[in-house]
């Protein structure tokens, strides 16, 4: 992408370029599902981000079978498989954000686009994007127990709640 050149023909032109330049400085852009917001969607999104083993009790065992699934005398835990939609989803459109905060900067430098509407708008371009990146994995895919009981093959969708839970912050 090619560089803007601007020429500064006034103290009062550097001043304001400090000025905006200043707002940017130290502001933080926090995207994922947040602990404040509902304790329990952080772990549900922990869990599928890294994956988990859970230990097999007999009030589980108990569970599957009145569910019409019983889990074999082996089965001594259940594997939920990382399925990351976090990072891979930042991963794979970094360098988009990155061309989208580079075409927006000049106008944030020139006092056309206000700092905190910036932050907020690659904030919000992020979410959307993570959101995308939910919805659209399919590998790997669910257990056939989980596709039948949930009526849906989509492993990290089920209610919505989830992908809903995806917002950004600035700091």
């Amino acid at each position: 992408m090619a560089r803007s050149r601007r020429t500064i023909r006034s103290l009062s032109e550097l001043d304001a370029l400090a000025d905006n330049l200043a707002a940017l400085n130290n502001k933080k852009i926090k995207v994922g599902v947040f602990g404040s917001d509902d304790a329990e969607m952080v772990t549900i999104a922990r869990v599928h981000e890294y994956g988990t083993k859970i230990q097999v009790t007999d009030k589980m065992r108990a569970w599957f079978a009145y569910q019409g699934f019983p889990l074999k005398k082996e089965t001594t835990e259940i594997v939920i498989p990382e399925r990351s939609f976090l990072r891979s989803g930042y991963d794979e459109n970094a360098d988009d954000i990155a061309d989208k905060m580079e075409s927006l900067m000049p106008d944030v430098l020139d006092g056309n686009l206000n700092p905190d509407i910036f932050a907020d708008m690659i904030g919000l371009e992020m979410a959307g994007l993570i959101q995308k990146k939910l919805r659209d994995l399919r590998d790997p895919a669910n257990s056939s127990m989980t596709t039948e009981r949930k009526g849906s093959s989509n492993p990290l969708v089920d209610t919505g709640r989830l992908v809903g839970s995806i917002r950004h912050e600035v700091e």
